[in-house]
């Protein structure tokens, strides 16, 4: 007997009724999850009415020149924070008039913290960053009227405070994150600091330190009644480490000093460690103007300066080497048998070729190599590089003979970055053969690209790169990186600022070319450099620049036989090498042995300082 119709119909309906209940349930299930587990609002709404979190802003490590005078510290600052659900009712006015802001700008700075595009994460019941960084005559002058302004309260950490107005685009500044930072890096929230530039951003991560919280709690009419469970919930901020420069702040401030009114940089480095003793970049700026809530005014009445104060010329200038260069190349024609230090060349007031002739000033002729380092001949190592790229009995091809030449260039530190522990080196470049063969069709010579043997051409380096090769000559065939910090606080060197990088170049001949660079001081252009009881070697470098007057520059390193510094020196249109790096070399070599100017050269302390040589075309 079948049920009847009716009992079918009760069934089906029980069905709809169980499902939906259990479909009602899974929604609610989903809900439950999503907000217990997913999304953390609710959780900061009653954290937020029963606690007050505050972060612990650690003490940022200080930094130390080498011989350990305090570079830069830390100052008291305060930040003016605001949970956005807790703001109530108040004069806007009165609140924009303490603190001597436009009520436009209140209007802007709370929209811009509720938009989670510029503020990413953004939660109201979260504290947020309102105003960052009053002096401690603004905090007193607010923390008298804090009361009237429900939903704000004050929070401290530390800006960054200078001992010295110099080696600003070294030390590098600190800035506000931005939403790449925030993203890259869960340990930043919005309204936070860290390194921008220089060691404060190569060195970051150590000078941070680690944020600690301090859990306060609040009553039910939101006032803090003291610490949560007698601070036990608290988490303590860890300082940063204290980091020690290889920089000397005397060396560094003498250079600048030498340096003003003029474009260029002076790098010296001791070559036995790699350290950078000092590395003057000008013109530049007193880091103390990148601190405190005058910064992005600053910043950009710097970045405005058509002579460029935030651009750093010691590791990021492109510039043709010159006869700086020259060393370099007697190193490669000695190493491929090309010359002997005993090869003659002549020189008839310059290089003929077809196409033109690379002049040169009056000397004896025919030279040798050690005379031409001494005399800084250009016919000479245009005849080398002829010799290597164009006979046949070194290499079957000019681009084969070229590429074993750029590899012996590389290896001495040119074309590549060196690694130094800051940021935005530049490399340097040195073309490859494919570069010729692509721009001559593979039609061409060593007169074709003969520029390149007196540092001309398409050949580009930094200072720190020409000093660099300095300081591998006075060592006889290899460097250490250069670094400008020298010790970490309870960290071990780093291995890359130990280990000796050698060049491809056999020892033998690096005491050929010092003996040249050494004539050159003593009977020579760099006749300048030569001090009394010290062996100095040297070489100069007068730099053609199409845009205007020649850049003056040199390099060196002393003493002869057992090298302490090697220094390098590039003043953009400063004319001859002996002009104005020479002097600016001497003088710095004087300070860094002696510790002072000698009186008889005090006259051209005097000259140098107040001699001004900035482009009228600047570039």
């Amino acid at each position: 007997m079948r049920p009847p119709k009716r009992t079918y119909i009760y069934r089906e309906r029980q069905i709809v009724v169980i499902a939906s209940v259990f479909f009602v349930l899974l929604i609610f299930a989903a809900r439950l999850f999503y907000l217990q587990i997913i999304d953390d609002e609710y959780k900061q709404w009653a954290d937020s009415n029963a606690f007050l979190k505050k972060t612990l802003y650690p003490a940022r490590g200080v930094i130390y020149d080498r011989n350990g005078k305090l570079l830069v510290y830390n100052q008291p600052a305060y930040d003016v924070m605001l949970i956005m659900r807790e703001i109530n009712a108040f004069d806007t006015l009165d609140f924009c008039k303490a603190f001597g802001i436009t009520k436009e700008f209140f209007i802007r700075r709370i929209n811009g913290i509720k938009d989670r595009k510029q503020n990413p994460g953004y939660s109201s019941y979260v504290p947020q960053v309102f105003i960052s960084q009053l002096s401690t005559n603004e905090y007193g002058m607010f923390q008298e009227k804090l009361y009237k302004f429900p939903g704000f309260y004050i929070q401290n950490r530390t800006i960054r405070e200078y001992g010295y107005p110099n080696a600003a685009l070294l030390l590098g500044n600190i800035g506000q994150v931005d939403r790449k930072d925030i993203e890259n890096d869960r340990y930043y929230t919005s309204g936070d600091d860290s390194g921008r530039s220089g060691v404060e951003y190569s060195y970051e991560k150590i000078l941070r330190g680690e944020k600690g919280v301090e859990v306060l709690l609040r009553d039910v009419h939101g006032r803090i009644q003291g610490k949560y469970e007698q601070g036990s919930r608290d988490v303590v901020p860890v300082s940063g480490k204290n980091i020690t420069l290889a920089i000397d702040i005397d060396l560094q401030a003498y250079g600048e000093l030498l340096m003003k009114n003029k474009r260029g940089s002076i790098v010296m480095i001791e070559p036995s460690t790699g350290e950078v003793l000092c590395m003057v970049s000008s013109p530049s700026y007193d880091p103390g103007l990148l601190v405190g809530r005058q910064r992005g005014q600053n910043y950009a009445a710097l970045e405005n300066d058509p002579h460029k104060p935030l651009f750093d010329r010691s590791i990021m200038g492109r510039f043709s080497p010159g006869s700086t260069y020259k060393p370099a190349q007697g190193l490669v024609f000695l190493q491929e048998n090309v010359i002997t230090r005993d090869k003659m060349y002549t020189c008839a007031h310059g290089y003929t070729f077809r196409s033109g002739k690379p002049a040169c000033h009056g000397h004896a002729s025919p030279l040798n190599l050690i005379t031409a380092l001494s005399t800084s001949c250009n016919s000479y190592f245009c005849w080398g590089l002829h010799d290597m790229l164009d006979s046949r009995k070194f290499y079957p091809t000019v681009q084969e003979a070229y590429d074993v030449w750029r590899n012996h260039m590389i290896s001495m530190g040119y074309g590549n970055r060196l690694g130094i522990d800051l940021p935005g080196e530049y490399r340097g470049y040195v073309p490859d053969s494919k570069f010729y063969d692509n721009f001559y069709k593979k039609r061409w010579y060593s007169s074709t690209i003969i520029s390149i043997a007196i540092g001309q051409g398409e050949i580009s380096t930094t200072p720190l790169q020409i000093c660099n090769q300095a300081a591998t000559i006075a060592n006889r065939g290899y460097y250490i990186v250069p670094h400008v910090v020298k010790a970490i606080e309870n960290d071990v060197q780093d291995t890359l600022y130990t280990q000796k990088k050698r060049t491809t170049i056999d020892r033998l001949h690096y005491e050929t070319i010092a003996e040249g660079m050494r004539n050159a001081v003593s009977n020579g252009t760099c006749y300048g450099l030569n001090l009394r009881d010290i062996e100095v070697c040297g070489k100069t470098g007068t730099v053609e620049n199409v845009h205007g007057k020649d850049h003056s520059a040199c390099m060196s390193f002393a003493p002869y036989k057992d090298p302490k510094v090697a220094i390098s020196v590039y003043v953009e249109n400063g004319g001859f090498g002996a002009s104005n790096a020479i002097p600016i070399a001497r003088l710095m070599l004087e300070k860094f042995f002696y510790g002072e100017v000698k009186p008889e050269t005090k006259y051209l302390e005097t000259e140098i300082i107040n001699r001004v040589i900035l482009p009228s075309n600047v570039q």
